[in-house]
């Protein structure tokens, strides 16, 4: 089954260090729903429905830092469930290697009409947890403290 015309298929990230990578979105794949279905010694996959995501630290990643302002992909948005959703993982985050981006806006950065939390983990690499457009009002919005202080 596949996730149909258009759908996205999977996506490789490549890494640096396979192991702070697993730390890192390890973490938040999980969080998001998606199951470790493969290891290997420089890498892994993580599945959610027809879709997939490879960490992966092999012999051809160059040995230079991500820089996610440089031309290629700025960022990746996952879909993050309601808002009390993304602020439990908000929350959680920096005990996993993630900062919180955008604090004066969060968790209004992308706009008004989006609620929405932008993650940097250490390598470098931006995430954006968006969520339903169905608002909970009740959810308060969570500002993290940075992990290191």
């Amino acid at each position: 089954m596949s996730a149909g015309r258009g759908g996205l298929h999977h996506v490789e990230i490549w890494v640096g260090d396979i192991r702070a990578a697993e730390a890192s979105w390890g973490w938040l794949l999980a969080g998001l729903g998606y199951q470790c279905s493969e290891r290997w010694p420089r890498g892994q996959s993580w599945r959610l429905d027809q879709t997939y995501i490879v960490l992966e630290a092999g012999p051809d990643v160059a040995d230079a830092p991500h820089d996610r302002l440089r031309p290629g992909v700025n960022h990746i948005a996952f879909s993050a469930g309601t808002r009390s959703e993304v602020d439990v993982l908000v929350g959680e985050a920096p005990s996993h290697g993630w900062t919180l981006m955008f604090v004066e806006q969060h968790p209004f950065a992308g706009g008004p009409d989006t609620y929405a939390a932008y993650l940097e983990d250490g390598a470098g690499f931006e995430v954006e947890l968006v969520a339903d457009t169905v608002q909970d009002t009740d959810a308060p919005h969570i500002v993290p403290t940075r992990a290191d202080g």
